[in-house]
């Protein structure tokens, strides 16, 4: 269960790390335009504000936390009840993302540059999370 804790949890804290660094840098593209389109999936004018990207941040990190904590790789201070409601939440909305991405992705809706990502790399990868971390809440 650590593993799958452990490794659930450094993915998710990697995406929050990511959305820290799209408050200030287009990575890995070169511009906010080619940013916007491909990884967020809108145009460059109707990008999430930089505290929006940074409450996202938070809340990956939260979540990377949670997963860590209820898998026993971290201490998991405080009452356990945030721990058990806390990551099926989390796994909950990886697989609602995951499989939204996916349905929308192949009614064509959005983006062609995003919906080409999104269906290689964002949804699965969110799929992949849930499997990762819908053992943990049985932990």
């Amino acid at each position: 269960m650590k593993i799958l804790g452990a490794s659930a949890a450094l993915i998710v804290l990697a995406a929050g790390l990511l959305h820290v660094i799209w408050m200030f840098s287009p990575w890995p593209v070169s511009t906010r335009e080619r940013f916007a389109r491909i990884v967020v999936g809108v145009e460059q004018d109707k990008l999430p504000s930089r505290p929006l990207t940074a409450l996202v941040a938070v809340a990956l990190g939260a979540a990377a936390f949670l997963i860590a904590a209820r898998s026993g790789v971290l201490p998991a201070p405080g009452p356990f009840f945030l721990y058990a409601a806390g990551v099926p939440v989390v796994c909950g909305v990886f697989l609602l993302r995951g499989t939204g991405g996916l349905v929308m992705g192949l009614m064509g809706k959005g983006l062609p540059e995003y919906i080409h990502w999104d269906l290689r790399v964002y949804s699965p990868l969110c799929l992949f999370l849930t499997a990762l971390t819908a053992p943990v809440m049985f932990a």
